[in-house]
């Protein structure tokens, strides 16, 4: 329209007087469509003509293009734009023209990668079947939709369906929340009809999701309690679905006991025919409830009353549908549910696990993409980690690694899986570990994603999984890379697959010489770290030790290391069990001992007696010195480290006690005074509660002794009081002099205690670290899941 275009409309003694100046063209920036900007001008005239009142709102109208195409001929298009649109001018068509061309190419220029998944837009809900009219909505006869509202129920519909066809146009929206009659009565309508109606109550709830897109129309939607209605109705038809299924196994048996039965046949087959009609119509409406529900759900307090209102276990049961516009909705929903802690535990209780599991995989990306997002946010949970292994996911989401577009979700999830150790064999009987192996090595000189790397450290943790590693020139290109790039985590995993015993541990003696020179103050410390902690590892009777040391000359950077405070905690541990490693040797501990590393272990003992894991490595590095004859003088008659073991023989950590037990032993054997001390210490720890009875008991004037000549016991209080002839130590029984008996040592004559079996087993039990070495990075379940008001 142009300027001097004019409407007039009289009304008593003023005439308004409404103008539409057209402006600018433009093609919509997401839509094959057009968007025309044009400004309209109300002013209201006296009498006499003259302008009394005026007004000015700057509008826009979008002209979508849905057979535009590759093979349209835009010139042809552009006439019968300009020709069906007043608001541009017939000057103006070889501009329209040039944007249709624009419009006609710009799909391959913007096309996004395959990989870039957009968000499900609030738009993106296509038009249902039933919704076609025969005539064009107009937003001026609104005041006639609403009266159809009032007929029978196929007038209602009429009457929804055109006003949702203005409602799918947001430049309506505005006009259509101002018509509180219009939405006043389609909201009454809802609420008293929707159970009569299917196509009725799928057209009345799509208008207000039109609403719901947009978060300023939320509270309309609250007030005519829109969201609370469809959660009712979303119940109501999940319940007629079951009973719908009913009757049709029903027929469906009958038809199977009579086969020949033409007639049953017949019923059954309207009924399968009537029930697939009935089930497109209900996943339309179920489809556009829920999504009205996703969008409301953007506020958590609205969040938290669908809680209430079990809208988990009815997207849950929404899961057995096979229509995948609407599985991708409810999974989606489910994920966004998933975050707080509530409904996390909420799918738990129920078969979530086992319903996802049969969508994984599919040939519908986005539902697979949005099922394998929710399974990882369920995967911070153990308990459903669990599930996930009993329903058969494993296989399947190895089988998802060469899905480029799903490799990294799938991954995250399977490292969740191999966190627990009970699962992390299982890994071995799949294709896992070649396909992983493989990424690292395609990696090339670049740095290995941190989903992979701290998945194959998981997996190198397991003794089965480190043999398949290693296979063929596994560990070789393992080493060559991490040595190479001085690649810590990469070290990490090696660092596992040498804690392994057997073959695989045997491997590692051609690599002993290059994982040495990497011990050194100019390395990076974190780096020398696992170096170290895979020395440690290698406890291998033919090593020669010695000249590692030696060649490498490792005595003085560990020596210099142990002092308190020189380094990060971390890295001084891995040197202690560094030392209890090589102090297997003979020639290496009395190296050792003569550097006069003894009395900075005691020193180091001091600084860290509350660290259990440090006391534990300091104590079994003393076991390995008193073990061997050059070092046994010098730990006993030089230092004071038999001292702090007789302090530490009662420690709360049985593997200290037990570390400490054995050193002592040893110690006592060799030493008699020292063995005293040890008797005497383990007689009053043994008998401290008797010691403390008789110590702080008075006896009564009538009970001078304790046993009578007839030699029973006497009473005291009700209490029997036994005879303290005989003790129980922890070897044995010991007489009152504290004299020891022959037997007691019987042991170590024999050799069962100081033989090469104990030996052995007890490098495996105490000679390793304690702490597990496993991988890091990701957030534990705890810190994931969120509550209700908590913040994010």
């Amino acid at each position: 329209m142009q300027a001097d275009d004019a409407r007039y409309l009289k009304s008593d003694n003023h005439i308004f007087n409404r103008k539409v100046k057209g402006g600018s063209l433009d093609v919509h920036p997401t839509e094959k469509a057009l968007v025309v900007q044009y400004e309209v001008e109300a002013t209201i005239l006296g009498e006499m003509g003259d302008p009394v009142l005026g007004d000015r709102k700057e509008c826009q109208k979008i002209i979508r293009l849905k057979s535009l195409n590759a093979n349209t001929d835009t010139a042809s298009l552009a006439r019968k734009v300009v020709e069906e649109c007043r608001l541009i001018h017939p000057s103006r068509v070889n501009e329209v023209e040039h944007l249709l061309k624009y419009l006609q190419t710009r799909k391959k220029a913007g096309s996004l990668d395959k990989r870039e998944k957009t968000p499900i837009k609030p738009r993106d809900l296509a038009p249902f079947d039933g919704m076609e009219l025969d005539e064009e909505a107009n937003i001026n006869s609104i005041d006639d939709y609403v009266e159809l509202l009032y007929e029978d129920i196929p007038e209602k519909i009429r009457g929804a369906t055109l006003i949702l066809h203005l409602a799918r146009n947001p430049d309506n929206l505005e006009e259509l929340l101002q018509n509180e009659t219009a939405l006043g009565a389609l909201a009454r309508v809802l609420r008293e009809d929707w159970k009569q109606s299917v196509d009725l109550a799928t057209t009345i709830i799509y208008v207000f999701f039109c609403f719901s897109s947009f978060s300023q129309f939320h509270g309309l939607i609250t007030h005519y309690k829109i969201g609370a209605l469809c959660m009712n109705i979303v119940e109501h038809e999940l319940k007629r679905y079951d009973l719908w299924q009913d009757e049709l196994q029903k027929k469906q048996k009958a038809c199977d006991d009579e086969p020949d039965n033409q007639n049953v046949k017949k019923e059954y087959e309207k009924a399968l025919k009537k029930y697939q009609g009935l089930l497109l119509k209900q996943e339309q409406l179920l489809r556009v409830a829920l999504y009205l529900l996703l969008n409301l759900s953007e506020d958590t307090r609205t969040e938290l009353k669908m809680r209430n209102k079990n809208i988990v276990q009815l997207l849950v049961k929404t899961l057995e549908r096979d229509s995948q516009d609407l599985l991708v909705l409810v999974v989606s929903f489910l994920k966004k549910l998933s975050i707080f802690l509530e409904n996390k535990n909420d799918m738990a209780e129920i078969d979530t696990v086992e319903r996802l599991a049969r969508l994984v995989p599919c040939d519908h990306e986005d539902l697979l993409n949005v099922t394998l997002r929710l399974l990882l946010n369920l995967s911070f949970d153990t308990g459903l980690r669990s599930r996930m292994v009993q329903v058969g996911l494993l296989p399947k989401l190895t089988a998802l690694l060469g899905d480029e577009a799903q490799r990294q979700l799938a991954m995250c999830i399977l490292y969740h899986i191999s966190v627990d150790d009970r699962f992390k064999s299982m890994f071995a009987y799949t294709d896992c570990i070649p396909q992983v192996m493989k990424m690292v090595f395609d990696c090339g000189e670049e740095r290995i994603e941190a989903e992979l790397i701290s998945f194959c450290i998981n997996l190198a943790a397991n003794k089965r999984n480190a043999q398949i590693i290693c296979e063929g020139n596994g560990l070789k290109m393992l080493m060559k890379r991490a040595l190479k790039l001085k690649d810590t985590l990469l070290m990490k995993m090696i660092r596992n697959i040498s804690q392994h015993d057997g073959p695989t541990k045997n491997l590692f003696i051609d690599y002993v010489g290059d994982l040495a020179a990497q011990i050194g103050p100019e390395e990076e410390e974190e780096f020398v770290i696992e170096c170290l902690g895979t020395l440690a590892n290698l406890v291998i009777p033919d090593l020669d030790w010695e000249l590692v040391l030696k060649e490498y000359n490792l005595v003085p950077f560990l020596t210099e290391r142990l002092k308190p405070g020189s380094a990060e905690d971390d890295l001084i541990l891995e040197v202690v069990i560094m030392i209890g490693t090589v102090s297997m040797d003979d020639s290496c501990a009395a190296m050792l001992a003569k550097s006069g590393i003894i009395p900075a272990l005691i020193e180091l003992l001091n600084a860290q007696q509350e660290d259990d894991e440090f006391v534990c490595q300091i104590v079994y590095v003393f076991y390995q010195m008193v073990f061997h004859q050059a070092t046994r003088d010098v730990i006993i008659k030089e230092t004071q480290a038999p001292a702090y073991l007789i302090d530490l023989m009662h420690d709360k950590n049985a593997e200290i006690r037990k570390v400490c037990d054995n050193t002592l032993d040893i110690i006592a054997e060799y030493d008699e005074e020292w063995g005293k001390k040890i008797q005497t210490e383990k007689f009053r720890w043994h008998n401290s509660q008797w010691l403390e009875m008789v110590e702080n008991r008075q006896m009564d004037e009538a009970e001078p002794f304790m046993y009578g000549d007839d030699g029973e016991p006497f009473l005291h209080n009700g209490d029997i009081l036994e005879r303290p002839d005989l003790f129980y130590s922890a070897d044995g029984i010991i007489p009152t002099d504290g004299t020891i008996s022959p037997e007691f040592y019987t042991d170590f004559q024999n050799g069962d205690m100081v033989g090469s079996s104990v030996t052995e087993g007890f490098v495996q039990s105490v000679g390793t670290p304690v702490r597990p070495t496993t991988a890091y990075g990701f957030r534990p379940d705890e810190q994931f899941y969120y509550g209700y008001g908590a913040s994010r």
